[in-house]
């Protein structure tokens, strides 16, 4: 059975490039974004979209990693939760944008495979350190993207001030 699974897809798949209630989607809120943009910091305490997007590619590799291994490898401490603007330009906006598809992408494919008895499984957490069952993560993923989508919906608007 797949009910929990396919409503948490369905979440994924709005936030991505749908209609979301809560506003607009990735799709919609990154149209406007580009190599001359993306690494701004409209004030310095807040990111710019191109670390946001980093941050989201690094932890939905990991999610992937834990669906795939039953551990993790990351922590909030690791220098990958969040590149700087200089290491990140050297990538280029166009390539962070395309990783982040292909991982969201990559983990809504991977979920479709999934039974709703295998968020109950656990896998290794090595940031919260403990086992975990998977909807743990897997709500989670939703909920950082969520948070990030609002987040970069600020930082466009301070962008689009300037």
């Amino acid at each position: 059975m797949q009910i929990l699974i396919n409503h948490i897809i369905q979440q994924l798949e709005e936030n991505l490039d749908g209609k979301p209630w809560v506003g607009p989607s990735y799709k919609r809120v990154l149209s406007g974004i580009n190599e001359n943009n993306a690494f701004k910091r409209p004030l310095p305490e807040l990111h710019s979209v191109a670390e946001i997007i980093s941050h989201l590619n690094t932890w939905l590799k990991e999610a992937l990693l834990k669906i795939k291994t039953r551990q993790g490898s990351l922590t909030d401490e690791s220098e990958e939760n969040w590149y700087s603007n200089e290491k990140l330009m050297e990538k280029g906006w166009t390539s962070l944008l395309h990783e982040f598809q292909t991982n969201m992408t990559e983990f809504i494919e991977i979920l479709k495979t999934k039974e709703d008895r295998f968020l109950k499984e656990e896998y290794y957490d090595t940031d919260f350190k403990g086992n975990y069952p998977y909807s743990f993560v897997i709500n989670g993923m939703l909920h950082h993207n969520i948070y990030h989508l609002g987040q970069l919906g600020i930082i466009i608007k301070y962008l689009n001030r300037h």
